[in-house]
């Protein structure tokens, strides 16, 4: 199932706060995407209602779907901020491309780019 780019971005968010932090609440998602209470507030009910996330006294976690779809995320974000810095890319350039390029690049060219830079590293 195909979700927005944006729900992807706070599920990301959730995985990387959670291993930041070891636990996550909305505030910490406020501050770190610098979001507004109540947009953050929306997209963690529709999270919720989609079974992407669980919300425990103000805890949120991810369920195994929600995890899933953060960790291919998350990934795509590093192998492709890695690659384009290597390539000579600034940092904040290439956190910023990666961030747009990890939703719209194809799972076929994401693995290829991957197996690119795992037998060139070798």
């Amino acid at each position: 199932m195909k979700i927005q780019e944006s729900a992807e971005n706070y599920l990301e968010s959730v995985l990387i706060l959670q291993k930041q932090k070891g636990h996550v609440r909305s505030i910490d998602i406020v501050n770190y995407l610098d979001f507004s209470k109540p947009s953050v507030s929306v997209a963690m009910k529709n999270l919720r209602e989609n079974g992407y996330i669980h919300m425990d006294d103000g805890y949120i976690t991810l369920t195994e779907k929600g995890m899933e779809i953060a960790q291919t995320m998350y990934e795509r974000h590093t192998v492709l901020s890695q690659w384009l810095i290597s390539l000579g890319v600034d940092e904040k350039i290439a956190v910023e491309d990666a961030c747009r390029m990890e939703h719209t690049m194809s799972t076929e060219s994401f693995t290829a780019i991957k197996n690119f830079i795992t037998q060139n590293q070798a």
